[in-house]
């Protein structure tokens, strides 16, 4: 069992940045990791992906101006030049040992 915490989240500005992280309650292994999000009204979506070998994927929106990275206990999504359009709750998300953990979220609001 693996429970993951976010944390990070605020009210910013619009051009400012954020830094979310995922704590998780032990070390593990996993074969996927991500960030989601989920606006009011919209559906939950990918917003960045890292596998098992180190290869990242993000949403177009947000490529160049989101980072994806983890430690042993720990996911981080660095996001800068942040938009309107980038306020959502924010979720972290762990397949491990063919199990799928999230975390209860974190809201992030950009403002104009």
């Amino acid at each position: 069992q693996v429970m993951l915490v976010e944390s990070g989240g605020g009210l910013v500005q619009a051009g400012g940045s954020l830094r979310l992280s995922c704590a998780a309650s032990r070390t593990f292994t996993f074969s996927d990791i991500g960030w989601y999000r989920q606006a009011p009204g919209k559906e939950r979506e990918l917003v960045a992906g890292l596998g098992a070998s180190g290869r990242t994927n993000y949403v177009d929106s947000v490529k160049g101006r989101f980072t994806i990275s983890r430690d042993n206990t720990k996911i981080y999504l660095q996001m800068n030049g942040l938009e309107p359009e980038d306020t959502a709750v924010y979720y972290c998300r762990v397949v491990s040992g063919g199990r799928t953990y999230w975390g209860q979220g974190t809201q992030v609001t950009v403002a104009s």
